[in-house]
């Protein structure tokens, strides 16, 4: 999703659950026809979105929302792995990596990859399953547009295709996964979060995904492998509907069969995409009949609506439905997004609309229920 890169409303504290440490009986997640073993398990499985946990500073604050997670019976957590930034960083901030001039710098430190290893670890003691994408299409938090200046591009389009860019690139990649290419709690590695080249060819991001999902899985041969993106470019729907279209560069199909892409990822956001009505049932059971017919599982990896007073309605329909195709595709959905207390500080994370924060009204419907129906 894009969004603003703020993170702190005012909220109250919360106590630390004690943690517990599954790390002896878990084991790297697998796909098992059309859905995904986890630890022995193959399921159907609900998770969720946390974008801003790496950039917490506490590691009480990570365990605390990775434990309330835990507690819920949701399994699967997509955080962002990246967080770049151009010019001279400020050493009080967390961030992942800089750009100056023609040079990329990999921040190690205390207020850089570390705080995503405190997330891994947190992860790890309280059975979370992670989707760590490695740059983002939009310029929150950096993104591809952070390469630019260094590469020497000025667009997305050209970013995929440029040897610069992609070196730069790589190089990051690999500094992420030698530090978990062991780790049980990465569910998947992701190549981006929603790539998307406006009014290109479809071959340059097909071509794009081939490559790198090559590269990553020459790094780490076990863990899966997906995309991040919206689930764009597919066939269906009707002429209107502008996220069935290939104007985004993308072809959903061809994309999902790739040999190392190991399962496909869709977005559902009818206010953004000014689609309505059943679109968001259609939308997931077109997904579906792709990822039944290439055979591999979909995941819906973000949803959302706006409305708080809607959210359990019709997201709640949207899972119901994404449910009922599990055995026909549908391996499992995460909602956008978690929200949560920062305890060292008081304050709610950042409340973009579409925020559910752990044991509200919203919280009960769209997962306690959920999960209960997954059981």
């Amino acid at each position: 999703m894009k969004l603003l890169p703020t993170l702190f409303l005012s909220a109250t504290a919360a106590a630390l659950p004690a943690s517990v440490d599954i790390s002896a009986q878990a084991s790297i997640s697998k796909i098992d026809g059309l859905k995904f073993n986890i630890d022995g398990t193959t399921k159907y499985y609900a998770g969720t979105n946390s974008y801003w946990m790496p950039f917490l500073t506490n590691d009480t604050d990570v365990n605390i929302s990775m434990s309330h997670l835990a507690a819920s019976g949701t399994k699967i957590l997509r955080v962002w792995g990246f967080n770049d930034v151009e010019g001279e960083p400020d050493s009080s901030s967390v961030y992942f990596q800089s750009f100056s001039g023609s040079t990329a710098t990999i921040n190690t430190g205390a207020n850089g990859l570390q705080r995503l290893d405190a997330v891994v670890a947190s992860a790890s003691t309280y059975g979370i399953k992670l989707i760590i994408p490695f740059v983002n299409n939009w310029q929150d938090y950096g993104g591809m547009h952070a390469y630019f200046r260094a590469c020497g591009v000025f667009i997305n389009a050209q970013w995929y295709t440029k040897a610069e860019c992609q070196a730069m690139y790589h190089a990051y990649i690999a500094a992420v996964i030698s530090r978990y290419r062991d780790s049980p709690a990465i569910f998947a590695w992701e190549l981006a979060n929603e790539p998307r080249c406006r009014l290109c060819p479809t071959s340059i991001l097909t071509n794009w995904i081939r490559q790198t999902s090559d590269y990553v899985r020459s790094l780490d041969p076990e863990h899966l492998i997906t995309v991040g993106d919206e689930g764009f470019g597919l066939e269906g729907g009707a002429w209107f509907q502008y996220p069935y279209w290939y104007i985004e560069g993308i072809d959903w199909a061809a994309n999902l069969a790739l040999p190392n892409i190991s399962f496909g990822t869709f977005h559902l956001y009818p206010e953004h995409w000014l689609v309505g009505g059943s679109f968001g049932d259609e939308w997931i059971r077109s997904h579906a009949e792709v990822c039944a017919r290439i055979g591999k599982p979909c995941l819906l990896e973000e949803y959302g609506v706006s409305k708080r007073e809607e959210q359990c309605a019709v997201e709640g329909a949207w899972q119901e439905t994404s449910l009922g195709l599990r055995e026909g595709g549908m391996a499992g959905d995460l909602f956008w997004q978690l929200g949560d207390t920062v305890v060292s500080t008081g304050n709610a994370t950042h409340d973009d609309g579409f925020t559910v924060y752990y044991g509200s009204e919203e919280w009960k419907c769209l997962v306690d229920e959920h999960v209960e129906s997954i059981r």
